[in-house]
């Protein structure tokens, strides 16, 4: 917002003089935007946190699958031992 004020000034000896001075109100952000990027950039950090420790858990849950497939594997292959062996006769 501007604002102007005019000041008149009248000399002793008769003369009279007009001041023009402009006031322009400057608006801050009070800091409110600092405080807004800094909101983001924690929840960004958690953001982040979250995904990496969901990427590790996929990739636990993918390292046990294969392990168990491995298992079943190697019993299917006992079982299949086992079957030659009874019916060889041993």
């Amino acid at each position: 917002m501007v604002e102007q004020r005019v000041v008149e000034v009248r000399e002793p000896d008769g003369q009279t003089h007009t001041h023009t001075t402009v006031y322009e109100e400057r608006r801050s952000g009070g800091g409110s935007g600092w405080a807004i990027a800094m909101i983001l950039l924690v929840a960004l950090l958690i953001g982040g946190y979250f995904v990496m420790q969901m990427s590790n858990s996929q990739a636990s849950r993918d390292n046990a699958i294969e392990r168990a497939a491995d298992n079943v594997g190697s019993a299917a292959k006992n079982v299949g031992d086992a079957a030659k062996d009874i019916a060889n006769g041993n």
